[in-house]
């Protein structure tokens, strides 16, 4: 290959530099998770702001023309394994047969008391899932609810679901008065960019706002449109409840539940440091998150070593900003 072939950021204006350097970025995240996308898919999530589309379907034509990445039914990639289209479109059939049970569940969630909104995280978010995927919720509770609305979801779960998660993994949970995320980097960002609300859209909304900072990585992403999102209701058992614990009892047996929880996860997860409990298990009276994985860490971290090696393979810089 020639030099003017390997420095396709040199030769150009800065507009088409930036916007080449987004659609590389952007493909080369999704590339860990052997996802290719689609000229839409590209449009929305670009990591760079465009004046046209037909800005960024030139740039994404001269990169398929100089084989910087490739194109194959009506997707974009970078991997060299071609198979992976098919991989994915195997995939977004699987989220298919699961999207109806994660809005069965999600209704069911919705029902439970202190419960204010509900969204679909994780893959199916992105729809897309494997045979051994879960369902991810991400739920907004009442201010001080947090912790007896989580044991209560929990306890449904190894009781009536005898503890599978398959279709039921509440795994982040946040209260109406502290909205705010605080792992600002690219994979929380694109957790939230995809997240899908499924009850309480106003809720989710505001939500969004409140986190509009996602869109530094996502500028061109649009918040969920209002479709097949349940509204807020009046069911009466759980009114009821939330009014039989809207006092000091229900204030004791949220804190009550919140030591207990975090007592048992210090003593599971004793390996984690101060930090990496933080991260993977953030336990506060108005935010539990489990994710002993590390998954965020491990996808970062997968990204850098793409972008290193992408631009050693190909002689292209791009830029330090993830």
């Amino acid at each position: 290959m020639e030099p003017s072939d390997t420095s396709v950021l040199t030769n150009k204006t800065a507009l088409e530099n930036d916007l080449e350097a987004g659609v590389l970025k952007t493909l080369l995240y999704f590339d860990v998770f052997y996802y290719p996308l689609t000229l839409q898919e590209i449009k929305d999530n670009c990591r760079q702001i465009y004046n046209s589309p037909q800005d960024l379907e030139a740039v994404l034509e001269e990169l398929v023309s100089k084989k910087i990445i490739k194109k194959q039914n009506d997707f974009y990639f970078i991997n060299e394994d071609n198979s992976i289209v098919e991989r994915r479109q195997n995939g977004n059939l699987m989220a298919d047969k699961f999207y109806k049970a994660a809005f069965l569940f999600s209704r069911l969630i919705s029902w439970f008391p202190f419960v204010k909104g509900v969204c679909i995280s994780g893959s199916l978010s992105k729809g897309y899932m494997e045979k051994d995927s879960d369902i991810d919720y991400f739920i907004i509770t009442s201010p001080s609810r947090l912790w007896l609305c989580r044991t209560l979801l929990v306890l449904f779960k190894k009781v009536f679901l005898l503890n599978s998660k398959k279709y039921f993994c509440v795994n982040y949970f946040i209260d109406t008065e502290h909205l705010a995320i605080p792992d600002k980097n690219l994979f929380a960002a694109t957790e939230l960019a995809f997240i899908h609300p499924t009850y309480n859209h106003e809720l989710y909304m505001q939500f969004m706002k409140t986190n509009s900072w996602f869109k530094e990585f996502y500028p061109n992403k649009k918040e969920q449109e209002n479709t097949k999102t349940l509204p807020q209701h009046k069911f009466f058992l759980k009114h009821f409840l939330e009014i039989l614990f809207n006092g000091k009892a229900g204030e004791m047996l949220d804190n009550w539940c919140f030591r207990l929880t975090l007592k048992y996860w210090k003593k599971k997860f004793k390996n984690f440091d101060a930090a990496q409990f933080d991260l993977h298990l953030r336990s506060k009276k108005e935010v539990s998150k489990h994710h002993p994985n590390g998954f965020q860490i491990k996808v970062l971290a997968a990204y850098q070593i793409k972008i290193k090696e992408f631009q050693s393979r190909h002689s292209i810089s791009l830029d330090n900003t993830i």
